[in-house]
């Protein structure tokens, strides 16, 4: 196989993860995050975003997820949701069970994102009827399933439109490092500082090998997230070893570093691809993801020659191309350049 562009979870871990994980291993520690790693990635956070915040290690995009969902919306309430959303259509239904039944409602919008109009009106929807599903909380994805980012003034409205309905905001990031790289603004500007309530943080997809982060900025959500993780099977005994990822994760900006390769090689693949006949960018790609269409015949080609996408789960001729903190600069210059041949072949 050549170059691989299926997901940025294919890359394996940051050396410098795997050794922190070899280092937290010798000797002998406290479990289920008593442990000296964990208060240290706690304190890590609260200099990150430059607040006081609670921190949940887990060891899955899906456990950070559901458990987030889980803190803020009751088994009669519903999730505010884009329609084509990660936690909607992706996770097997997790969010149902970990809520105990609260029902996910998906949201149009251009790009991925949530329509405000169309939120301010789920938001108030049957509002107090007993008969119906209760509007709860909502949820935005940064980066979105398409590709795109929240802009933060974008953010700031949709979690404005929420604070109005009296509803908290969870924001799915598990790229969040490549959408803070992309809008080049803090970690505290992306989040609570825009408006967000709770963030599952995501590492896993940018370098670390097994470790998220819930991170809770309004305290009342943190009461009960401790015996939601331990009810729902994620609260690991050896957790120093999840921490010692983390730690690594954010000592010397690795997360940004990882982040801002992804985001280049991206950068690099959708400029060569926009020249070339037949092929038409969706949604212009703002971190590491893009959506395409290419004519049937060259993306056989290009499977054929052996390089690895996802296709056919979209629209006829949609792919996806992820790029990671691994992609090489000549994997990216040859997938262009073969589908380049192709279109010239083909003329």
């Amino acid at each position: 196989m050549k170059e691989a562009f299926t997901s940025d979870n294919i890359a394996g871990a940051s050396d410098s993860v795997i050794a922190a994980i070899m280092a937290a291993n010798q000797g002998d520690t406290m479990p289920y995050g008593n442990d000296d790693y964990t208060a240290q990635v706690t304190r890590m956070f609260t200099e990150l975003f430059e607040c006081d915040v609670d921190v949940f290690l887990v060891s899955t995009g899906t456990a950070a997820n559901v458990l987030s969902l889980s803190a803020m919306t009751p088994p009669w309430g519903s999730v505010l949701c884009h329609s084509e959303s990660h936690i909607l259509n992706d996770e097997c239904s997790a969010p149902e069970f970990y809520t105990g039944g609260a029902r996910l409602v998906g949201i149009g919008g251009k790009d991925a994102k949530i329509d405000p109009i169309k939120l301010k009106t789920l938001a108030h929807q049957k509002k107090g009827d007993v008969h119906s599903c209760q509007p709860s909380s909502v949820s935005v994805s940064q980066v979105t399933e398409v590709g795109s980012v929240y802009t933060l003034q974008e953010l700031k409205t949709i979690t404005a439109i929420a604070k109005e309905a009296g509803l908290p905001v969870h924001m799915d990031g598990a790229r969040f490092a490549n959408a803070l790289v992309a809008l080049g603004c803090t970690p505290a500007e992306m989040t609570w500082k825009a408006g967000v309530d709770i963030l599952s943080f995501g590492a896993t997809k940018n370098g670390a090998m097994t470790a998220e982060a819930i991170v809770v900025f309004k305290k009342p959500l943190a009461k009960d997230l401790g015996h939601l993780r331990k009810r729902g099977g994620h609260l690991h005994s050896k957790m120093r070893l999840l921490a010692s990822q983390m730690i690594a994760y954010l000592t010397d900006e690795l997360w940004r570093i990882n982040a801002e390769h992804a985001n280049g090689m991206m950068a690099l693949l959708q400029d060569g691809l926009k020249g070339i006949p037949g092929v038409k960018i969706n949604t212009p790609a703002q971190a590491n993801m893009l959506f395409c269409t290419m004519p049937t015949p060259m993306i056989e080609y290009l499977l054929a020659e052996g390089y690895a996408f996802y296709t056919g789960r979209w629209a006829e001729g949609m792919i996806r191309l992820v790029t990671s903190f691994r992609t090489p600069k000549e994997g990216v210059e040859a997938f262009v350049e073969s589908a380049r041949y192709f279109a010239e072949q083909g003329a």
